[in-house]
């Protein structure tokens, strides 16, 4: 059971159950489908970028890089790290936008595997151009301003980015409003809070005093680029640092033009080092507990929400975004070699 990439619209139509996980091929081409879950084993077909099979378990094959993953559909196998765990949950648009202290307008979720972009004007930022259907994808969060409905029948939001060069309409059967109560902070004027994230395990760890509170698989930064050539500048920081800046949602930039990178709407990001590592959510790679980033801290979208509402200080609905300014305090994020 696939559906195309282009069919939209039948996805949220209810051609999927909102409890069936599903398998989007987030590679940015074409993965081999195998008869098992080795990489020599035969290749049934080739699943395209977007692509979205029935996602039944995930099983321990033969590695293909580092990863022993595998998911398994209905057709074959499937490479673990280059398929991302997504939903398709259409939700009801609503009709009116609140007053918040960022104006008229809410955050909101994408809780579909994707949904299209279609552009007010002609693209400024570096990330629309030259892509023939941009899209955004389960999980990303962005700022919602305005609502419409389409010659089609079917309501539109306006989408933009606090300080983006862009805004464009979706589909508002996409985005799922995000709740003020879900943002309260966790376990609020603990002391001795910290983070400490594990290099060598590749694991994070929420710990209140000599308790684990919370423990995850991440990817840190990579010593090696695509070509891999040694970069340390790659490499996540050891030491201890402390949060300097929290967004709920985040435009991330970097690197050169061979080799950079360009991504809206990173949700629930904690910066602790320079101007850009932090922890966040990934939604373009399945790789956790094996290094890939550029430096950050690469968790899972749930799992990146319980570090965001953990640390301190809290952010809340508005601004969405805080830069923290010593000597106010804040959380600690241990960064160790294991």
């Amino acid at each position: 059971m696939a559906i195309q990439p282009w069919n939209l619209v039948a996805q949220l139509k209810g051609e999927w159950s909102e409890t069936q996980r599903i398998a989007r091929n987030c590679r940015g081409g074409w993965l081999e489908l195998k008869s098992k879950p080795t990489p020599d084993s035969t290749t049934i077909r080739k699943v395209y970028e977007d692509e979205l099979l029935v996602w039944l378990q995930e099983v321990i094959g033969a590695p293909k890089s580092i990863s022993r993953r595998w998911v398994e559909t209905p057709e074959g196998f499937l490479y673990s790290p280059d398929v991302q765990p997504v939903y398709n949950k259409p939700n009801i648009p609503v009709t009116s936008l609140p007053q918040t202290g960022l104006g008229t307008g809410m955050w909101a979720e994408v809780t579909v595997p994707y949904v299209d972009i279609i552009l007010e004007s002609p693209p400024n930022s570096p990330w629309l151009q030259g892509i023939e259907h941009p899209r955004l994808y389960y999980s990303q969060i962005l700022w919602i301003d305005e609502i419409k409905t389409g010659a089609d029948g079917l309501t539109y939001y306006r989408v933009n980015e606090r300080y983006g060069l862009d805004r464009f309409w979706c589909l508002a059967e996409a985005f799922r409003p995000l709740d003020k109560a879900e943002l309260e902070p966790i376990n609020p004027g603990v002391p001795d809070k910290r983070v400490v994230v594990d290099l060598n395990h590749q694991t994070l760890s929420c710990m209140e005093g000599k308790e684990e509170v919370y423990f995850c698989r991440v990817s840190t930064g990579s010593k090696f680029n695509a070509e891999g050539q040694e970069v340390d500048v790659w490499a996540t920081p050891p030491g201890a640092h402390l949060v300097w800046r929290k967004a709920i949602s985040f435009h991330m930039q970097g690197g050169s033009t061979e080799s950079g990178w360009d991504t809206l709407g990173v949700p629930w990001t904690t910066l602790f080092v320079g101007e850009g590592i932090a922890i966040h959510s990934t939604f373009w790679h399945n790789d956790f507990g094996v290094p890939r980033s550029h430096g950050c801290v690469n968790v899972p979208a749930d799992d990146a929400k319980f570090v965001f509402r953990w640390t301190e200080p809290y952010v809340g609905y508005a601004p969405g975004d805080l830069t923290i300014e010593w000597p106010n305090p804040s959380t600690v994020v241990e960064v160790v070699q294991g």
